[in-house]
């Protein structure tokens, strides 16, 4: 079962090279023998490698360093701990907070929002995620009710499942950002494994 996104009226995101030019399949993949315990690869799902998330350890909150596929450092992910709901920030090479994602309390699934500014268009960007997330599924929208992602372990095939138990799928809209598409999944994989 496949995806065919529709693409988004105006572009969405932070980085212009990492803007989707057709519904792309991400695969994020756990490195289960990282010495972090934390550290992701992210592939096309064509194979091709987008990004590399790489764990640190003993740090609080849960930090890690997002590169691309030339070992260029493009930010951080960490876990803020002073707050009453889970808040992930990110936070660029030289220490400044460019996004945030918090998540909201509900009796049944999951919700958590992402609020950050399209650099090309100066908006300010409210992205919602809204699903099952114990079982990995559900959607990113933006405020206008478009889904910029969906989220899918189904897609992943058997043997995947099997031996890459952190492995899932993502779908994301042509004019979507696929770098803040991984980082809101590396999120709340983190959230998820905090329970």
């Amino acid at each position: 079962m496949a995806y065919n996104l529709q693409p988004l009226p105006v572009q969405i995101g932070i980085f212009p090279q990492y803007i989707a030019n057709q519904t792309e399949t991400l695969v994020l993949k756990e490195k289960i023998l990282s010495l972090s315990g934390d550290s992701f690869d992210v592939r096309l799902a064509n194979g091709q490698p987008l990004l590399k998330v790489k764990g640190k350890l003993l740090t609080l909150g849960s930090r890690k360093s997002v590169y691309d596929c030339n070992d260029t450092h493009l930010f951080d992910i960490y876990r803020e701990i002073l707050h009453i709901h889970s808040t992930y920030v990110l936070e660029d090479p030289k220490g400044n907070k460019f996004f945030e994602l918090r998540s909201n309390i509900q009796l049944i699934g999951t919700t958590a929002t992402a609020k950050f500014a399209t650099p090309a268009t100066g908006k300010r960007e409210a992205l919602t995620m809204k699903g099952n997330f114990l079982d990995t599924r559900g959607d990113i929208k933006d405020d206008t009710g478009h889904v910029v992602a969906r989220i899918d372990r189904k897609l992943l095939n058997a043997r995947q499942l099997l031996f890459d138990q952190d492995s899932y799928a993502v779908v994301v809209a042509p004019g979507m950002d696929m770098a803040v598409v991984a980082a809101m999944c590396i999120c709340l994989d983190n959230r998820n494994n905090e329970r």
